[in-house]
């Protein structure tokens, strides 16, 4: 499979640069047409035919449904996917908690958390496949059924676009309610910060796994809460609690990091027992990487479900 990542990261947009476009569409536009042009001027180039029309070729696959003048020129193996196979449902699960509030760069969390979403959405939209919304924070605020038809695309982005409003991030009842309303089964992609206690967030993925979705884990933090990178003594505020306490950097950074890293593998260990992708983005992570994450997870699923339905 090709590295997205390393084939053409020269077209990477730089987030700061990124998030001077005022339109989020515009902002998810540039992305994706980037990324595209990017895979079309790199050594992979079979990788970047049409994503709805086509996926690599799997043992068991009819021979008759190879393209073989794209064999010729990528030398890559690529069938014709059927009708069953095109048809692609999503919902994405956007965190609007105030802790998305929080960015230590000329943007925020729920920023660049935001145009991810955006960016998937226009993306799966230009594939004609079905995509929703779900905004949350304590509760869904907003939910948008997965669809594809004419103007849905721009209701999905003037949502997005809402600011942050939330207080607490409760990651339990939302998920729940998505439970109650998603109930034919898709592609459900998490994007927040995951900076809540994570006790039901295994039971609840688990559920949805029993369901037949699949579930994508996007995990958006800013580069300071990976670091504690602040060299004076510092007030900080909890953003959500309003509490204030005095802390020393130098003193602190240990064992913050120790417990950063304890939650880190927590979230890592609990979706690798359900078979569930997680991607970690610092805000300062070109949203292009993200883009090729959710392609490579995507054409894994697809692989392993085609080889399961061939008897291999």
């Amino acid at each position: 499979m090709p590295d997205t990542k390393s084939s053409s990261a020269a077209s990477f947009i730089d987030p700061v640069a990124l998030m001077q476009i005022r339109s989020l569409e515009l902002r998810a536009k540039a992305v994706v047409e980037g990324f595209l042009s990017g895979l079309h001027r790199s050594p992979y180039h079979g990788f970047s035919v049409e994503f709805s029309e086509y996926r690599q070729y799997v043992p068991g696959d009819d021979p008759r449904y190879l393209d073989w003048r794209l064999l010729a020129r990528s030398d890559r193996y690529y069938v014709k996917r059927f009708e069953d196979e095109t048809n692609l449902r999503t919902h994405l699960l956007l965190d609007a908690s105030k802790s998305m509030s929080f960015g230590s760069l000329a943007y925020t969390k729920a920023d660049y958390a935001k145009t991810l979403a955006a960016t998937l959405g226009y993306f799966l939209n230009s594939q004609r496949d079905a995509v929703g919304l779900v905004r949350f924070d304590e509760r869904i605020d907003e939910f948008i059924p997965a669809r594809y038809r004419t103007g849905h695309l721009r209701r999905l982005m003037l949502a997005l676009d809402k600011p942050v409003e939330g207080t607490s991030t409760n990651l339990a009842e939302p998920l729940d309610q998505v439970a109650e309303q998603v109930r034919k089964r898709g592609m459900l992609v998490l994007i927040s910060d995951l900076l809540a206690p994570l006790d039901d967030l295994e039971t609840k993925l688990s559920y949805f796994r029993a369901r037949g979705h699949e579930v994508i884990l996007f995990q958006v933090l800013d580069p300071a809460e990976l670091t504690l990178d602040f060299e004076e003594p510092t007030q900080f505020r909890d953003i959500e609690s309003g509490r204030e306490v005095y802390v020393d950097p130098a003193f602190a950074r240990e064992r913050y990091m120790e417990r950063l890293q304890e939650h880190l593998d927590a979230i890592t260990t609990s979706c690798d027992r359900l078979g569930v992708d997680v991607f970690r983005l610092s805000t300062n992570t070109p949203l292009e990487a993200a883009l090729g994450d959710f392609l490579r997870s995507r054409l894994r699923t697809m692989t392993k479900s085609v080889s399961r339905s061939r008897g291999w």
